[in-house]
C-alpha cells in the first residue's frame, strides 16, 4: 500500500498536475540534489530552499504522467507559476526590478546579474505586471500578422529593394540602413524585422539609440550604483536579449539601434565587434566578458539574433565607421522619394492634387541643387518623411505644407547654407512662391 495520500482533484489550468505530484518531486529533487540552471526571474520556495519553479513542474509532470522523458507543456514565466500557485506553493521574484542600475540585494544581486549572462536557459517569460485592484484586467498580448503584401504599401521603395534588403540581412544577420535625414531608416528598420518575424511582434524586438553618452557598460556590462550609492554588476541590453532569444531558437530575434554613427561604436561594442560575424555566433565562439566574474559562464551571441542600424549620412559632426566594423554589415542605401510612390500616397489620402505635384517638383528641384553643391552632395538631400502626416482635412493641406516648409525644412537648409545665409533663404522662398 503506497504512502502517498490520496491526490487532490486536478486544477483546470494543469489537468494532470496536482499538489502531491509537486510535493513528491521537491522530495526527489531534495534526496537527490542535482545541479540545476538557476531560476533566471522567479524561484519555487519550499522548506527554505529555492528551486527554478519550471524545472519542479517538469519533474513532477514526468510522474503525473508516468513518462520519465514527459515534456513539461508550459513555457516558463507566468504560464508555470500560475500553476504552482493554484497549488498553494509560493513563488518569489528573484530579481525584484529588471531595470539596470536598481539591484538592491548586495552579494546576491551581483551573483545573480552574473547568472543573467548565461543565455542557454530554458525558456524564460517576462514576469507579467500584477493589476491593480481598480485596472481592468488586461488582454492577452497577440501580435497581428505581417505580410509582404502590407510592407510594400507602406513602404517606398519597389519589390526589388525590398527582397535586397532582405537578402543582406538574412545572409550576413547584420544590416545598416543609411541615408539622408528623412529617408525613412528607422521605419523600414521595424518593418524588415516584422517580416522576418511574420507578424507585429514587439517581443522580440529591443530598440536602442547610440548617443555621445551611451556606453560599453549600458549596452554589454559594468557596474552601476543603487539607490543606497553600492555598485553592482548589471547586465546592459544586449546579454539580456541574447538570452531571450537563446531560450528561443526557432524563431528570430532583433535588436534595432538608431543613429549607430552617433555613439563610439567600437567601445560600446566591446566583443561584439567579433561576435557580430555571421561565422561566430553560437556557444562555440563563447567570449568572456571584462567584468564577469572567473565562474561566470562564457557570453556569446545565438544565431537568431539579427542586428539592423541606421546612419545618418548628413550629420558632419560625427566620424566615419571604421573597416572592421563595417565588414561585418551588409549596408542599404536609402534616398529620398519624391515620385510615384509618394504621391499615390498623399493623393489616397485627400491631399489636393496640384498641392501633391508642387511638393514633389519642388522638392525635387531643392535636392538637385543640394547634391550639385560641393560643399554639400547627395548626402544632405532631404527625405520625404517630412511630408508622410498630412492632416485628416484636405482643406488644411495648404497651410499644413506651408508650416512644414518654415518650420522644419527652413531651418534645416539655414545649417545646410551656414555660411551662406543668402542661398538658403533664397531656397526657402522658391519653396514658398
Amino acid at each position: 500500500m503506497s504512502d502517498a495520500s490520496p491526490a487532490p482533484a486536478a486544477t483546470p489550468a494543469s489537468p494532470l498536475l496536482t499538489r502531491e505530484h509537486v510535493l513528491r518531486a521537491l522530495k526527489q529533487l531534495a534526496r537527490e540534489a542535482p545541479t540545476l540552471p538557476p531560476g533566471t526571474v522567479y524561484e519555487l520556495v519550499y522548506r527554505g530552499r529555492r528551486y527554478p519553479p519550471r524545472v519542479v513542474a517538469e519533474r513532477a509532470y514526468r510522474l503525473a504522467t508516468g513518462n520519465p522523458e514527459a515534456r513539461w507543456p508550459r513555457p516558463a514565466g507566468a504560464p508555470t507559476n500560475t500553476v504552482l500557485e493554484k497549488l498553494d506553493f509560493t513563488i518569489s521574484t528573484r530579481r525584484p526590478v529588471l531595470t539596470p542600475g536598481s539591484a538592491t540585494d548586495g552579494e546576491e544581486a551581483d551573483q545573480q546579474q552574473a547568472e543573467d549572462l548565461y543565455t542557454g536557459l530554458p525558456p524564460v517569460a517576462e514576469p507579467l505586471p500584477k493589476p491593480s485592484i481598480a485596472a481592468e484586467p488586461s488582454a492577452a498580448y497577440e501580435a497581428s500578422a505581417y505580410l509582404r503584401a502590407e510592407a510594400l504599401t507602406e513602404l517606398f521603395i519597389s519589390e526589388a529593394e525590398l527582397d535586397a534588403a532582405l537578402a543582406g540581412l538574412q545572409r550576413r544577420r547584420n544590416l545598416l540602413l543609411q541615408g539622408p535625414p528623412g529617408t525613412g531608416k528607422t521605419f523600414l528598420a521595424r518593418r524588415l524585422a516584422w517580416l522576418l518575424l511574420g507578424a507585429r511582434d514587439e517581443s522580440r524586438i529591443e530598440l536602442v539609440q547610440f548617443h555621445p553618452s551611451y556606453g560599453y557598460e549600458d549596452f554589454m556590462l559594468g557596474f552601476r550604483p543603487d539607490a543606497q550609492g553600492r555598485f553592482h554588476l548589471v547586465p546592459g541590453v544586449l546579454p539580456l536579449l541574447c538570452q531571450r532569444a537563446a531560450a528561443d531558437p526557432m524563431r528570430p530575434h532583433f535588436l534595432l539601434i538608431d543613429e549607430v554613427n552617433r555613439g563610439n561604436v567600437p567601445r560600446i561594442f566591446g566583443e561584439l565587434l567579433l561576435l557580430l560575424e555571421a561565422d561566430k555566433r553560437g556557444p562555440a565562439h563563447a567570449l568572456r566578458l571584462p567584468y564577469a566574474p572567473a565562474e561566470a559562464p562564457r557570453f556569446f551571441v545565438p544565431e537568431n539574433l539579427y542586428v539592423i542600424g541606421t546612419l545618418n549620412l548628413a550629420d558632419r559632426s560625427l566620424s566615419p565607421l571604421d573597416y572592421a566594423l563595417r565588414r561585418r554589415f551588409a549596408f542599404v542605401a536609402l534616398g529620398p522619394q519624391f515620385g510615384p510612390p509618394l504621391q499615390q500616397f498623399l493623393t489616397a489620402r485627400q491631399v489636393p492634387a496640384a498641392l501633391v505635384e508642387q511638393l514633389c517638383t519642388r522638392m525635387a528641384a531643392l535636392n538637385h541643387t543640394i547634391a550639385d553643391d560641393p560643399e554639400l552632395g547627395p548626402d544632405f538631400e532631404i527625405g520625404h518623411s517630412y511630408f508622410c502626416q498630412p492632416p485628416a482635412n484636405p482643406a488644411e493641406a495648404p497651410a499644413w505644407l506651408r508650416l512644414v516648409f518654415e518650420q522644419e525644412i527652413g531651418p534645416l537648409l539655414a545649417d545646410y547654407w551656414r555660411e551662406q545665409p543668402a542661398t538658403a533663404a533664397a531656397q526657402l522662398r522658391k519653396l514658398l512662391a
